[in-house]
């Protein structure tokens, strides 16, 4: 495996220490999408929506109630709990 340069190895870092803001971002994206999208579309939407979810620890009987439900709106709430935890 070949070694990073320091610009490269600064990247990574960074990458990891912000992780959990990248992926809420991700997921506040997704709401936006799951109230537009369709089909097989909102259904690749709702498993990338979960997939965000599991990674910021949001516990699974929860994520499971969101799924079920399939609105949007609470995935928003999601979202909105976590921004609070964050600040």
């Amino acid at each position: 495996m070949a070694e990073h340069t320091p610009y490269q190895r600064r990247v990574i870092r960074n990458y990891y220490q912000n992780q959990q803001t990248i992926m809420l971002q991700r997921l506040g994206d997704l709401v936006t999408d799951l109230y537009l999208a369709e089909g097989k579309r909102r259904v690749q939407l709702w498993k990338r929506a979960a997939a965000a979810m599991e990674k910021l620890q949001v516990p699974s009987s929860r994520i499971k109630h969101i799924l079920q439900s399939d609105n949007p709106s609470l995935v928003a709430e999601v979202v909105k709990e976590l921004l609070k935890k964050l600040q």
